[in-house]
C-alpha cells in the first residue's frame, strides 16, 4: 500500500485536564479529500493546529511523504508543501486581489522582497498568481481591490493565496463559514476541482458538502476517532449516529 501524503500517529494534546487529541491516528492519501467531522469541542481545530505547525503536541508523530515534521514550524511545512487556507491570517485588502496572491508567490520561491518595486510590476509572479486565481474562478477579478470583493471572495482568494504556495496538501478549516448557498455552492465546486491534485483535508460544518466532497470521513468526538470510512459507511454508523448527531444533530439523509 502506498505511503499517505500525510500521517498522524498517536497525537496527543491537552489543556489542564480537558483532552483535545488523544492518542488519534490519521492518514490522508494523494488525491483524496479527507473530511474531519463533530460536534463543537471534539478537537477538529486542534488536530488542524497540530497538522500545520501552529501548535505544538505533547506526543505523537505528524509525518508528510514520510518525512517527521512533528518540530518544523508552520513556515518549514509550507515550504515541504502543506499549505492552509487561513494560514496567511489576513488579506490586504487596499491591494488588487493579483498582488495579494503574487505575495505568497514570492514568498514561496525565496523572491527577494523588494519593497520599493510593486510586485505587480514582476510578470513572472503575476503569471504563477494568474494561475491561482484561475483555479478558483477569479481571474475576470485580478484587478478589483481585494477588500471591495464578498466575503465568499474572500475565501476564494485565500485559497488562491494558499494555491500560490505550490502545495501537496491543502489543510482547509470551515472554507464555507458565513456563505450564502449560492456562495457554498460554488466553493464546493471549487475545492472539489483541486481535489484531482491535492491531498485535502477539509473540516466543515456544512453536512451537504462534507458528504458531496469527501472520500472519506473521520468522526471525532472528545478528541478520539470514533469512526473512519467513506461517506456512505459513516451515514450509517449507529456509533456516529449516537455520539455526534445525537436527536439534534445535522441530518446525514
Amino acid at each position: 500500500m502506498a505511503e499517505p501524503l500525510i500521517a498522524v500517529r498517536g497525537l496527543c494534546k491537552s489543556y489542564g485536564g480537558i483532552i483535545a487529541t488523544d492518542n488519534l491516528d490519521l492518514a490522508v492519501s494523494r488525491g483524496e479529500i479527507h473530511a474531519i467531522i463533530g460536534p463543537n469541542g471534539a478537537g477538529k481545530t486542534t488536530l488542524i493546529n497540530q497538522i500545520s505547525g501552529s501548535l505544538r503536541p505533547d506526543a505523537g508523530v505528524i509525518r508528510l511523504e514520510g518525512r517527521d515534521i512533528t518540530a518544523l514550524p508552520p513556515h518549514a511545512r509550507c515550504r515541504l508543501g502543506l499549505a492552509r487556507s487561513f494560514q496567511i491570517t489576513s488579506i490586504f485588502t487596499d491591494f488588487p486581489v493579483i498582488e495579494n496572491v503574487a505575495l505568497c508567490v514570492q514568498a514561496r520561491t525565496g523572491h527577494s522582497y523588494r519593497f520599493w518595486r510593486p510586485v505587480g510590476d514582476d510578470a513572472g509572479l503575476n503569471a504563477r498568481a494568474l494561475a491561482s486565481l484561475e483555479r478558483v474562478g477569479l481571474a475576470g477579478r485580478r484587478d478589483h481591490i481585494a477588500g471591495h470583493m464578498s466575503h465568499g471572495e474572500h475565501r476564494q482568494l485565500e485559497i488562491a493565496m494558499a494555491l500560490a504556495t505550490d502545495p501537496k496538501a491543502l489543510l482547509l478549516d470551515e472554507p464555507m463559514a458565513g456563505m450564502g448557498p449560492e456562495e457554498s455552492a460554488r466553493m464546493v465546486e471549487i475545492i472539489a476541482g483541486l481535489g484531482a491534485d491535492h491531498a485535502i483535508l477539509l473540516i466543515e460544518h456544512d453536512m451537504d458538502a462534507v458528504f458531496a466532497l469527501a472520500d472519506r470521513i473521520t468522526v471525532l468526538v472528545s478528541g478520539r476517532a470514533i469512526a473512519s470510512g467513506p461517506p456512505d459507511e459513516i451515514r450509517a454508523n449507529d456509533a456516529v449516529q449516537r455520539a455526534y448527531l445525537g436527536d439534534a444533530g445535522p441530518d446525514l439523509d
